[in-house]
């Protein structure tokens, strides 16, 4: 008689902590957010009040809203597989952000056709760094960083030096804040749902995968490779140019540097957040962790008081490191 047929059957605890470490080492992009996270504790030991957690976690949503946007664009582009990046992303920022407070010249009336200024700017970048990668046959990586010399040209030649302020009502959106989450961040939301649909609920979402997968088996398989890419390169170039009209809304004014820091932060996102940078797969949740990590390390390190080369060399570390465990995590599984 078997005395255990009745017995009710017990989880293994281990087993069920070793399940849910599984689960999420399927997901890469969870540790950019558990990376996040660490650093954001690590930085309230020396910010130990509850109004400095609090600042510090407002700072980091509306600084960490920029590299979203631009982030966002970037990770189209690294999705069609490898030699595929957009490094015109600064220059076409400051391009955008330059002609589009020029032409509202402060005037409140005129924030709507900015804005579509900057867009403009950014489809007309995007149509170029395409006419050169397909019409010439440039690599995309050469293509568009000798297109952002002739952005930066355009940028220096319009500007002549001055930094064009936005309108006030202007400047006090980008500024603010709506439900207790800076503005800057309902507009990365936005660009991140309206991302994650794309990738997700769109067949164009499964061509730009599949090109990215395989380019060849996707030509074969009726998908529009040359469409894809230039849709993609276009779309990139277009939330560049938004982001440099929030940018340059939010700190006052467009000024030739202001998208310097945005080639790397761009390409950072992507990889740290999880995408792969072979091509093929994608995330958008990975780029808010990523994005958040990346100013949250930094502000951490200025906690500490260490100086500017320390604070470098251990920020390039933390971000290896972070980078090194997410592909362990995944391989094991």
């Amino acid at each position: 008689m078997n005395m255990n047929s009745n017995n009710t059957r017990v989880e293994n605890p281990k087993r069920g902590a070793s399940h849910l470490l599984g689960v999420f080492s399927r997901k890469p992009w969870i540790w950019a957010f558990l990376a996040a996270g660490a650093t954001y504790l690590a930085t309230l030991v020396v910010v130990s009040t509850s109004a400095g957690a609090g600042s510090l976690l407002y700072a980091a949503l509306t600084f960490a809203s920029f590299s979203i946007i631009v982030g966002v664009g970037q990770m189209f582009v690294v999705t069609l597989g490898p030699g595929n990046v957009d490094l015109s992303i600064p220059a076409t920022m400051t391009l955008a952000a330059t002609l589009s407070l020029k032409f509202m010249a402060s005037d409140p009336t005129m924030i709507v056709p900015g804005l579509l200024i900057a867009i403009g700017v950014g489809l007309a970048c995007g149509l170029f760094n395409f006419a050169l990668i397909m019409l010439l046959r440039i690599p995309p990586i050469i293509a568009t960083l000798s297109a952002s010399f002739l952005f930066q040209s355009l940028a220096i030649w319009s500007n002549r030096g001055l930094r064009i302020k936005p309108p006030a009502s202007l400047a006090d959106f980008a500024t603010g804040g709506t439900f207790g989450l800076p503005n800057a961040a309902w507009v990365a939301l936005l660009v991140s749902v309206l991302a994650w649909c794309v990738l997700e609920k769109t067949i164009a979402g499964r061509w730009i995968s599949a090109s990215g997968q395989n380019t060849r088996a996707a030509r074969l398989g009726g998908v529009p490779v040359n469409a894809v890419r230039f849709g993609v390169y276009v779309g990139c170039a277009v939330l560049a140019g938004l982001a440099g009209f929030v940018l340059a809304s939010f700190s006052g004014g467009a000024n030739l540097n202001m998208g310097t820091e945005y080639m790397l932060m761009s390409i950072a996102v992507v990889v740290i957040g999880g995408s792969s940078i072979a091509g093929g797969n994608s995330n958008v949740p990975g780029i808010w962790g990523a994005a958040l990590f990346m100013f949250l390390i930094v502000s951490m390190l200025n906690s500490y008081g260490l100086g500017a080369g320390v604070r470098l060399m251990l920020t390039g570390l933390i971000i290896v490191s972070v980078v090194v465990l997410a592909s362990k995590r995944g391989r094991k599984v």
